[in-house]
């Protein structure tokens, strides 16, 4: 019952966003309402990038700065696929109406996108996650800038112009619906025997292993997982954008990822939402403030990681067992 409620509650509040989106800042008075309304986007987009990277990062524990890679490789992967193999599509496609076709191309986009970050991810996966901590967070590092690297040097995708006239085909629907998947599977699997596995591994890795948990298979499923997710939300991001550029994607973004999840909390479903929704808004409240906009923001940050270095949210909510019993409960779980 209570997964049935969570359900209807999150159908409900999407619906009430949309009426907002659609009805007041688009079609009522408020002038700059394609303003706000991008805002809106973008927020949805964010919490895809954070609950995912949230799933390596704060449940399973390691430490990856390179998810802006995985963001990149599903954008321009996507838009590369509509640009050129659009018009192809449309005319297998030209039986259905029009926004049936844009829907089935942005379904394409999607998958292709799924499909080659969740490779990625595993190419990356396999031989960087047998390391831990700094080291870990070197190597994504790196990935993700030799991914935008590789990005300036192909004319292909535009190179260091940008890749320009990309379909506009995703909207608030399919970037919401894509957020309340992302949300709805890592709250599943996060209470999965996987999920368990990956608290496990979070809390004491040497433990874990002791026990039995395949460590490094684990790790390797949720990087992929969350790679997977990124990318989905690139090829989003993208097709609203019409515009794809590698300032975009610059390791700025994997730490502006990485502090969403922080002020919201590690390993806080919750959390991940309320800090990419608060890094989303907050930078255009003080939009007006110009000259001191960046101190301010700064100082909101400094604030909350002094007050709150726990997170906004903590991580309560998602941690029914700490520590040992972590590790115990992913072994009487199942591996």
């Amino acid at each position: 019952m209570k997964r049935l409620a969570w359900i209807l509650g999150s159908v409900a509040i999407l619906g009430l966003l949309q009426w907002a989106a659609t009805a007041f800042l688009l079609d009522g008075p408020v002038r700059q309402g394609p303003y706000y309304y991008q805002i809106i986007i973008l927020a949805g987009v964010n919490i895809i990038l954070a609950v995912s990277l949230n799933l390596t990062n704060g449940i399973t524990g390691q430490f990856s700065i390179g998810h802006a890679g995985f963001f990149a490789v599903g954008a321009y992967v996507s838009a590369s696929l509509t640009y050129y193999g659009g018009p192809a599509l449309r005319h297998a496609l030209a039986f259905l109406p029009a926004f049936a076709q844009n829907g089935a191309l942005l379904v394409i986009a999607l998958l292709a996108s799924a499909l080659a970050t969740a490779l990625a991810g595993l190419l990356v996966g396999i031989p960087s996650l047998r390391l831990r901590g700094d080291y870990l967070a070197i190597v994504t590092l790196g990935f993700g800038e030799i991914i935008r690297v590789l990005i300036l040097n192909i004319d292909a995708v535009g190179g260091a112009r940008g890749f320009v006239g990309i379909p506009k085909l995703s909207n608030f629907f399919w970037v919401y619906l894509l957020a309340t998947m992302t949300v709805a599977t890592v709250w599943n699997l996060s209470r999965s025997s996987y999920g368990r596995a990956f608290l496990a591994i979070r809390e004491n890795e040497i433990a874990a292993q002791a026990m039995g948990v395949d460590v490094t298979r684990h790790k390797v499923t949720a990087f992929v997982i969350s790679s997977m997710f990124a990318g989905m939300a690139g090829c989003l991001f993208g097709h609203y954008t019409m515009y794809l550029h590698t300032n975009s994607f610059t390791f700025v973004k994997s730490f502006e990822i990485i502090i969403m999840i922080a002020i919201g909390g590690l390993g806080s479903i919750e959390g991940a939402i309320l800090g990419a929704v608060v890094l989303t808004v907050l930078p255009e409240l003080f939009r007006g403030f110009e000259g001191y906009r960046i101190v301010i923001y700064s100082l909101a940050l400094i604030l909350i990681m002094i007050y709150r270095p726990q997170g906004l949210l903590g991580r309560a909510s998602l941690l029914g067992r700490r520590g040992g019993g972590a590790v115990t409960s992913a072994v009487k779980g199942g591996r």
